[in-house]
């Protein structure tokens, strides 16, 4: 029996609830396995050789860490590229775009002036150079 995965949700900085909750799901969808990285599987210590169980858990936070990645716009994909498990990319995106006050500081480093930012929904990064 042939599987259909469809592209994972995209985020690209907005509407962070939304895409966790449509994340959630899609990575669930795929494989339970999965998910249970994200949350917090402890992943082994970096060393030549690994026994079958810690190979599979590599592999098992390749594979989400290559979902998110797909999932995430150039300029969300920056502040997560230093991450090195999964649980650590999903817990900086929770970081940077669940609060409020992170949202702020992304808004602020990125605005051209005042106005701007205040035209913005609370929701909202504005990327601009």
């Amino acid at each position: 029996m042939a599987t259909f995965v469809n592209m994972p949700p995209f985020f690209d900085g907005n509407n962070f609830n939304e895409w966790k909750i449509k994340m959630t799901a899609f990575i669930q969808s795929l494989d339970y396995d999965l998910w249970d990285v994200v949350i917090g599987l402890e992943l082994p210590n970096s060393k030549i050789r690994y026994d079958e169980n810690e190979r599979e858990l590599l592999k098992l936070n390749a594979k989400v860490k290559h979902i998110i990645f797909c999932s995430l716009s150039s300029n969300v994909f920056e502040s997560i590229s230093l991450c090195n498990s999964a649980k650590e990319i999903w817990n900086k995106l929770e970081e940077c775009y669940g609060t409020s006050s992170c949202l702020m500081a992304i808004k602020e480093s990125g605005s051209d002036s005042d106005e701007e930012d205040s035209s913005k929904g609370a929701n909202e990064v504005s990327y601009d150079a």
